[in-house]
């Protein structure tokens, strides 16, 4: 027997055609740019909207696809997002996180607060607290637009291919498209500098200094964002609070690094 043909019936016998159809259908809506009607989706995957029509609904019931409000527009949910925060990967990204926080935290008497985004926004996934007299520190869940907040675009910056499309699409969704008046000139420090300084948006008299955490591979898993409040009679030395954080988040991705 010929190669082509024992990889044509290895191929035969492990075939599960509804299973691809089902994975063709995320994969798309992944690639894509808007949400798309299942007539659309089955346009582009050359198969009859029949085909796609059932995937579809089982997907929607699963709840791994959304219909646009008022539309027939699909497009993915957060839940394949969810899956892979539960992933060995994710799942070590906070206890490797803690410890170099903490550390921090010591060395420079201020809060960390561990950034992760989830569904087109910011979600404030772990902390830690500073000895200052005054500091700032964020509850767990806390959260913001992922396109308004400068610790969602330093996640967003470091992204490729189709999950780096879907999450910029997501962040795009939850603003309505409507950018920031300072989002280019963000993300350009960002890609020259991996780091952030910059006023608050939320709080008056505090400047946050960001970095994202990135992994072997060049993408961000999430950021770390520290709330600096300015005292009169000690103030803080931003580019060495700066210095610190990208040591941190070095040392955090050192440990993702390791095999698991």
């Amino acid at each position: 027997m010929k190669q082509n043909e024992m990889i044509d019936d290895h191929e035969r016998l492990y075939s599960a055609p509804a299973l691809e159809k089902g994975l063709d259908i995320l994969e798309c809506l992944a690639a894509s740019d808007e949400p798309l009607t299942t007539r659309a989706l089955a346009e582009r995957l050359g198969r009859s909207k029949n085909e796609i029509f059932r995937m579809v609904h089982v997907l929607l019931r699963r709840g791994y696809l959304t219909r646009m409000p008022g539309t027939e527009g699909l497009r993915l949910s957060g839940k394949l997002f969810g899956l892979g925060m539960r992933t060995p990967a994710s799942r070590a990204l906070i206890p490797a996180a803690l410890p170099e926080m903490e550390s921090f935290s010591e060395r420079t008497s201020l809060s960390a607060n561990l950034v992760v985004l989830h569904s087109g926004e910011t979600v404030v996934a772990a902390t830690t607290t500073g000895k200052s007299n005054a500091g700032i520190t964020l509850g767990l869940g806390y959260g913001n637009k992922a396109i308004e907040s400068r610790s969602g675009l330093a996640i967003l910056v470091f992204q490729s291919g189709a999950v780096g499309a879907r999450l910029m699409q997501e962040a795009r969704d939850a603003v309505d498209g409507i950018l920031p008046p300072d989002y280019e000139e963000r993300i350009d420090t960002l890609r020259k500098q991996r780091s952030l300084i910059v006023a608050s948006r939320d709080i008056l008299g505090v400047n946050d200094v960001i970095c994202p955490i990135i992994d072997a591979h060049g993408t961000a898993l999430a950021s770390l964002l520290v709330p600096c409040l300015t005292l009169r009679k000690d103030p803080i030395d931003l580019e060495a609070i700066r210095a610190e954080l990208l040591k941190t988040c070095a040392a955090i991705t050192a440990k993702l690094s390791v095999p698991l």
